[in-house]
């Protein structure tokens, strides 16, 4: 990828004119209320910091999910899987140590043998990751279409704070040539720091964190300088954009973070998902963007900025087109696997996510 102009302010452009081609979510059916986790744990005493969790079920995985958000994305681009050059799944939770996940949603989805095929990972923002890769395969005219995912069926340590949020679920992006374009790419920009707030060593089942350190060096100071200099190089304001999608770890942080940037309440509420799934690491920023994408309008920009620990943010500026309007109607909307739901108590919750270790 080519810098604009100016090559120390850091946004980056194609040399082709991208965008979203399609796009699809998953999330999953079961919901644990943050409830059953404070009663478990804290007798119920004390609050909680979202209303409820997407939790996968035995025979889901990042795998499974990943083909089903691909799947509907390609419901809306119309075209022929063996198109893409690339399937790139972001994950914290590949199911495999040593054996990717996109040759197996590759294969499911029919993109197999002529496409490149890599599993990506850097916390939360590894969905994005592998979208600015396919922003720059794209544009570069490397391939005419590539996939990028980002999925999770996170997990936290029984009765740590990560439990009441660690989620499942996440969406597909399909980027192609702007002609084709639901949305299209006008600029991006990355900021990454070396910020251990969170990590998880090989052979650990649970992750760690920073506790309080992850909020003020971390996460609101790489996703507000991303999109700070994205905007200031794209010479817009927070009142240019009629909506915006934050990485969401919970529900205050993005809300913290878009006021900081001087964002509403109602630019950022339609992806806002965190309260009602919890928050879908990789997946976060990208499914906030797809239930965005389900009600935007032809004109509309979008601005979306990811956060993945240890540390970095992804930014986009995107502009929505008319081809939006007859392309989300071919698959189920973000909202509709949100408000499909089966609440489960913490008890079964252990037994999904193989809590109960019997040797």
């Amino acid at each position: 990828m080519n810098f604009t102009d100016d090559p120390d302010n850091g946004v980056m452009k194609p040399q082709i004119d991208v965008g979203i081609v399609g796009y699809g979510a998953y999330v999953p059916r079961f919901r644990l209320p943050a409830g059953e986790v404070a009663k478990m744990w804290t007798g119920g005493k004390g609050g909680v910091p979202i209303k409820e969790k997407a939790v996968n079920g035995l025979d889901e995985d990042v795998v499974t999910m990943s083909i089903e958000a691909a799947r509907n994305a390609l419901l809306r681009a119309q075209i022929d899987p063996r198109g893409i050059r690339a399937v790139w799944v972001g994950s914290e939770s590949h199911p495999y140590a040593v054996k990717p996940t996109s040759t197996i949603v590759a294969e499911a989805i029919g993109a197999v043998p002529t496409t490149q095929a890599a599993d990506w990972e850097f916390a939360c923002k590894a969905g994005t990751e592998a979208m600015q890769a396919a922003i720059g395969f794209v544009g570069s005219g490397m391939a005419r279409y590539a996939l990028s995912i980002g999925m999770d069926t996170a997990q936290g340590r029984p009765g740590d704070a990560l439990e009441y949020t660690a989620a499942a679920g996440g969406a597909a992006i399909l980027i192609g040539r702007a002609e084709e374009a639901l949305a299209l790419f006008e600029g991006s920009f990355s900021f990454v720091t070396d910020t251990p707030d969170f990590w998880r060593r090989a052979h650990a089942q649970y992750p760690s964190h920073g506790d309080r350190f992850t909020g003020e060096p971390a996460y609101f100071k790489h996703i507000v300088s991303a999109a700070e200099a994205l905007m200031e190089a794209q010479g817009r304001t927070s009142a240019d954009y009629q909506y915006a999608v934050f990485h969401q770890p919970n529900v205050k942080f993005p809300q913290r973070a878009a006021q900081m940037l001087g964002f509403s309440a109602d630019q950022i509420r339609p992806g806002l998902l965190s309260d009602r799934i919890g928050n879908t690491y990789a997946g976060s920023a990208v499914i906030g963007l797809t239930a965005t994408l389900d009600i935007a309008e032809p004109g509309d920009r979008i601005l979306v900025v990811s956060y993945g620990s240890g540390a970095g943010s992804d930014a986009f500026d995107l502009l929505v087109t008319e081809r939006i309007l007859e392309a989300r109607g071919r698959a189920p909307k973000t909202e509709d696997y949100i408000a499909r739901r089966t609440v489960i108590d913490y008890a079964t919750y252990t037994r999904y996510r193989d809590k109960l270790k019997m040797s």
